[in-house]
């Protein structure tokens, strides 16, 4: 069966999460992934560094540990990988084979970061005006805070997620899911999609750009209108709804029991299960 995305072909130089999360999924829709990471030297293992980022690792035949991680095969499969310096000028060269080649091309250094090496999005534009050039980055390419490096945990509790994330009397609590860094990746996928629509249009690629801030800000939809709305921030208020009830979670005798209802008619049916039919009146 054929798949939406099949003959193109992506040079993915990102790491850890929020980009390899993004080319994942255009893998799963049946792109080509080019998985670039660094050699190793005599002082670091190379590679993807969400590859050490265990236990648990992937047992071989033996039962032995192996170099990949349930981190790093989370967000990795569906891809080729290569060893390529891209420091050196024989590094440099093959990159710009490979995207003579590509559609697309993904990374998440920090902004400038790839100047030196003629891998910046001006510099790639000129030798392959068709590539689709996505990055990202913790700030934006732009911005006083541009040059920082940004992290998943950073930009929950910067962009405001971890201000209605956990109960009225706890602390900032982070999502047990890198959030900042999933929602990125599937900005970022959103960007290259519409990216090529265009491309199918004018011929020409474009740059795709993502933040964590950006993406994780923009997610909290009705928690940030809140704020411009009424000039408060949201209450904190752990599994409740602020304008849901019910819709919580409940301590039973075996555990907890989640009851959400969405609705006047769902309450009434809710009551009506419970025995308790008066409520719906009240």
């Amino acid at each position: 069966m054929t798949k939406s995305l099949d003959g193109l072909k992506v040079l993915d130089l990102s790491r850890v999460l929020a980009g390899p999360y993004c080319t994942q999924m255009l893998g799963d829709l049946g792109a080509e992934i080019i998985k670039v990471e660094k050699p190793a030297t005599a002082n670091q293992p190379g590679g993807d560094d969400t590859r050490q980022w265990g236990p648990p690792f992937l047992k071989d035949d033996e039962g032995n540990d192996t170099s990949e991680s349930a981190y790093y095969l989370s967000c990795n499969r569906n891809k080729k990988s290569v060893a390529i310096d891209i420091a050196s000028a024989d590094g440099q060269t093959l990159i710009h084979q490979l995207l003579e080649k590509s559609d697309i091309f993904i990374e998440n250094f920090k902004p400038g970061g790839l100047t030196k090496y003629g891998l910046d999005y001006e510099q790639i534009k000129k030798r392959h005006p068709h590539i689709i050039y996505c990055a990202i980055s913790g700030f934006g390419q732009t911005g006083p805070m541009a040059s920082e490096p940004g992290y998943d945990f950073m930009a929950q509790g910067l962009a405001g997620l971890m201000a209605c994330t956990g109960g009225a009397d706890q602390p900032p609590t982070k999502a047990g899911v890198a959030l900042s860094d999933i929602i990125t990746g599937l900005n970022a996928a959103v960007g290259i999609l519409a990216a090529l629509h265009n491309r199918g249009e004018t011929g020409k690629g474009q740059m795709v750009d993502v933040s964590l801030i950006d993406c994780t800000l923009a997610s909290l939809t009705n928690i940030a209108q809140y704020y411009l709305t009424s000039g408060s921030p949201a209450p904190r208020i752990g599994n409740a709804h602020a304008t849901i009830v019910p819709y919580n979670t409940f301590e039973a005798r075996d555990g907890h029991v989640i009851l959400a209802v969405g609705n006047d008619r769902q309450f009434k049916r809710f009551c009506d299960f419970v025995g308790k039919t008066e409520w719906a009146q009240d």
